[in-house]
């Protein structure tokens, strides 16, 4: 006689249903069944959002230990609560056939809310939270709760004016209301519909008799969306949407990617034929990740983590992307730059020596004048960068230096002739000038454009700043007391934070990537 398998379940109505309808299966396959109901972390916290938990697999991980305990022999699961990745020991046996794949609106009275400005709708779904709130902006999301029943008597006993459910839970137990519809616009939860059931690997019996179980449509559809989810490193605690399924022999998939708020929304589609669909999940993910996912998965992946470094020049999605994963990293432009004009009667003559230390200088040369119209003999000028965009825009640079001071030195000793024209910001260091001078020799100062402080009040959770002149210094403790870690981009930034920090630490070259390395070195 062959032996009885034990179910294992959570005790709610709908997974009592979901537990029974395999029960039913297995015993018109001939095989002797028991229901073992399991209370799981899940249905015990109900005072926080399923995502505040921060657990992956709340719902299936008490019945896993039961299994591997070998108190239960297989599971019956909703597949949209189950992790992507399952315990070593335990896989999946079967997928059932599909049913209802849409999220329901259950609403109070009549529908004329959706067009309102306010309304409050109310859901336990991050993803469901996101897309709401993509698609109406104004309205109020309130969390909700608890096994079908309760959230359905929480709806009538609160001033809401409506709430969203799974179609597939609510309708299987007999619960859905006459006042409500299906969000056809909303993208699912990956796999969702779907009934799971896992065994453990070892007990061949059992796998064999669940094998008969498994529907091939469905189970080759949730796999590309729990694929996709697994693809974008997701659980319950991502907005992520999948759906995919089978018309006229080609596979339909839709994914979405959201912030938790839905501001913002990264979505993908594609159509392969069936046997052709094996790359989809990694071709549609990585179109996500590429058009701004990444930065959106890790924002959300840190959303609990506070920010420990601060850059005062606005980063690029390339440069945040070099941190270290202990990092944290806001930014913010804290001077602005504008443009000066600069008057004709510098620059009617050949200019035999100009001294240029920054890019805005040479944006601002470029704005007023067209290179044939910048007549410059000898060019000099400070940092690498600033000499790679002089020589793409204006001429060749004669010289030039890491800093304003050593360019300063050099020009004493080697610079023809006795005078000079310097295109710098109002708010320009004096060593250049000065050693000048006190060298006999003439400086024309032309303010190419000016510099204003911008700086915002950072986080006490902030340890370091970058720092990448001394004007981006001078912002900083306008607005800042608090002592700490300066990473400067070069030596005269440093001079300028030491004046403030008493830890002061210098890029090995001047460039924004190198004030990361060294800000990244600090972290390992």
């Amino acid at each position: 006689m062959s032996k009885t398998i034990r179910i294992g379940t959570r005790d709610s109505e709908l997974a009592l249903w979901q537990a029974n309808i395999v029960k039913k299966l297995l015993e018109e396959a001939g095989h002797q069944t028991e229901l073992v109901p399991v209370k799981s972390t899940g249905d015990l916290v109900l005072d926080k959002p399923l995502y505040e938990l921060g657990i992956t697999g709340i719902f299936t991980r008490t019945l896993d230990i039961a299994m591997l305990n070998h108190d239960i022999d297989i599971a019956v699961h909703s597949l949209k609560d189950v992790p992507t990745v399952l315990p070593n020991g335990i896989v999946q046996a079967a997928v059932l056939k599909r049913g209802n794949v849409n999220d329901t609106l259950v609403f109070k009275d009549n529908e004329e809310f959706l067009g309102a400005k306010e309304a409050v709708i109310a859901t336990g779904s991050l993803r469901r939270r996101a897309q709401w709130l993509n698609r109406f902006p104004t309205h109020t999301i309130t969390d909700l709760r608890g096994n079908v029943n309760s959230r359905l008597q929480k709806l009538k006993d609160n001033n809401w004016n409506g709430a969203i459910f799974a179609a597939a839970g609510i309708g299987r137990i007999g619960l859905r209301p006459e006042e409500a519809i299906n969000l056809d616009w909303m993208i699912p939860a990956p796999a969702q519909g779907a009934i799971m059931i896992t065994a453990l690997e070892e007990d061949e019996f059992v796998k064999t008799a669940c094998a008969e179980l498994n529907h091939e449509e469905t189970e080759i559809c949730t796999t590309i969306e729990r694929e996709f989810l697994n693809k974008l490193e997701g659980g319950c605690t991502a907005p992520i949407g999948a759906l995919a399924y089978i018309k006229d022999e080609e596979i339909n998939f839709k994914g979405v990617l959201l912030s938790p708020d839905g501001t913002k929304k990264i979505d993908v589609t594609r159509v392969k034929k069936l046997g052709e669909h094996h790359d989809m999940a990694q071709y549609c993910a990585d179109f996500i990740i590429e058009r701004g996912g990444k930065r959106l998965m890790d924002k959300i992946k840190n959303s609990d983590r506070k920010t420990n470094v601060f850059s005062t020049k606005k980063l690029t999605e390339d440069q945040r992307l070099l941190f270290h994963e202990k990092v944290i990293a806001e930014s913010s432009d804290f001077i602005k730059i504008n443009i000066n004009r600069i008057h004709p009667r510098f620059l009617k003559n050949e200019i035999q020596n100009v001294i240029i230390t920054s890019k805005n200088a040479v944006e601002s040369l470029t704005t007023n004048y067209s290179a044939s119209e910048l007549q410059f003999k000898n060019i000099y000028c400070v940092g690498r960068r600033t000499k790679r965009l002089i020589e793409n825009k204006i001429g060749k640079v004669k010289h030039a230096e890491k800093n304003a001071k050593k360019l300063a030195e050099y020009l004493v000793e080697y610079m023809e002739g006795t005078e000079t024209t310097y295109f710098c910001s109002d708010l320009r260091l004096d060593d250049l000038p000065t050693i000048l001078s006190e060298n006999h020799i003439k400086v024309t100062e032309v303010e190419a454009y000016s510099t204003k402080y911008d700086g915002v009040k950072i986080d006490d959770s902030v340890e370091g700043v970058m720092f990448y002149s001394p004007s981006t210094v001078e912002s900083f403790v306008k607005s800042n007391h608090d002592e700490v870690i300066a990473f400067c981009i070069g030596e005269t930034t440093a001079k300028e934070a030491k004046k403030h920090f008493n830890d002061v630490r210098v890029a090995k070259v001047p460039t924004v990537e190198s004030v990361i390395e060294l800000v990244n070195e600090y972290y390992i």
